[in-house]
């Protein structure tokens, strides 16, 4: 019976790996293909879409635009939830209900709702936003900030906030000193998880930016659309953005996973030494 459960769970994640990595194999040897009729396979292989994608100016003014914004909208969202979090856990714990329901906004109304509603709220107060990148910046910010705030928010309780807030106001820290040399190297993993939804987030975000800004700030999103809405279809270009969006979203979750191998604390320099300290 153990034999046959080991089995059925070896079964089990091969269908799920099945299930997860046939669509991506298939776009990888889209983006290869010369030509692709009724075989199972291509009927033969080419490295021009990739040429092409590479030297094409739009699509690289549009990635990288969508790389800035997204950065843009991480540290805009680190700077705002990190210090509202640790203000409602060691200061005023009235306001986490407030908190609570702006992070639960997002969740309920669809981002098409969200954009259409600031849309007629900023061309009434500030028509001279609509489409800048401001307002995309803004927008994202806004619908993308539960992630951290939950990250943090779980984060900071599980380093019991309020015992190490007390013990550096008695080693006479500032608050600015306690939060950027206490709290944050003790909660750098939620930051990183949730830092990553945020950046994963404004990336692959659609609805706001068409509604908002449309080719006015053409990001990846827009630039697919286009290519799929072109008279000649230019899929294997599009199978091309698909792969190089996959890698910087994989090559980011990678990267905060190794860093936070085997880290109580995260990977902030000093985590590790306050951890101990902590524990002691």
């Amino acid at each position: 019976m153990v034999h046959l459960g080991r089995i059925g769970r070896w079964a089990f994640f091969a269908f799920i790996a099945l299930y997860l990595a046939i669509p991506m194999v298939a776009v990888i040897l889209y983006s290869f293909s010369a030509r692709w009729t009724s075989n199972i396979l291509p009927d033969a292989y080419t490295l021009a879409h990739w040429g092409e994608a590479f030297r094409d100016e739009r699509m690289r003014n549009a990635f990288w635009r969508t790389t800035w914004m997204a950065i843009a909208v991480l540290l805009l969202d680190i700077v705002l939830v990190v210090p509202a979090v640790y203000w409602q856990r060691v200061r005023n714990p009235k306001i986490r209900v407030f908190a609570e329901l702006s992070a639960a906004i997002p969740f309920v109304l669809p981002f098409i709702v969200i954009a259409f509603g600031i849309l007629k709220f900023m061309g009434r107060s500030a028509p001279q936003m609509l489409g800048t990148p401001l307002i995309i910046l803004l927008s994202h910010a806004a619908i993308a900030f539960p992630f951290l705030y939950w990250a943090v928010d779980g984060a900071m309780a599980a380093a019991n906030v309020g015992r190490l807030n007390e013990a550096a106001v008695v080693c006479g820290a500032s608050p600015l000193q306690t939060l950027r040399h206490v709290i944050l190297p003790n909660i750098s993993s939620g930051l990183a998880a949730g830092g990553m939804l945020v950046f994963a987030t404004s990336f692959g975000e659609f609805a706001l930016v068409q509604i908002l800004a449309g080719s006015r700030f053409e990001n990846i999103s827009l630039y697919s659309l286009d290519l799929l809405l072109n008279t000649t279809s230019q899929v294997e270009l599009m199978a091309v953005l698909t792969i190089l969006m996959f890698v910087v979203l994989f090559g980011i979750s990678v990267a905060v996973v190794y860093l936070n191998r085997g880290r109580e604390g995260g990977f902030l320099p000093g985590s590790r030494a306050l951890v101990t300290e902590k524990n002691e």
